[in-house]
C-alpha cells in the first residue's frame, strides 16, 4: 500500500521560505507571482492489511512524528 502525505504551513504562520522563493522568482522576471506557499510531499510505503489500517498508521506518524501539529496541517492519500 503506498501513502502520500502533503504537508503545509497552516493559515496565518509566516512562509519565510515561500517568501524568500517568491522573491527569487520576481528577480528572474516572473512577476506575476503574487503568492507562493511551500510545503512538503511524503511518499511511503506500507505493509498494511487494508486501506483504514494504512490510514490510520499514517496519521498517527503524522501526528508524532512527520509533522508539527503546532504550525503544519497535513492531508493523507491513499494511492493503493
Amino acid at each position: 500500500m503506498r501513502a502520500r502525505v502533503l504537508v503545509r504551513l497552516k493559515p496565518g504562520i509566516l512562509d519565510v521560505q515561500g517568501a524568500s522563493v517568491q522573491r527569487a522568482l520576481h528577480g528572474l522576471g516572473f512577476a506575476e507571482v503574487q503568492g507562493l506557499r511551500v510545503g512538503k510531499v511524503l511518499d511511503l510505503e506500507l505493509d498494511a492489511p487494508s486501506g483504514d489500517t494504512a490510514r490510520r498508521r499514517v496519521e498517527e506518524m503524522c501526528v508524532r512524528l512527520l509533522t508539527n501539529p503546532v504550525i503544519e496541517d497535513y492531508t493523507v492519500e491513499l494511492l493503493g
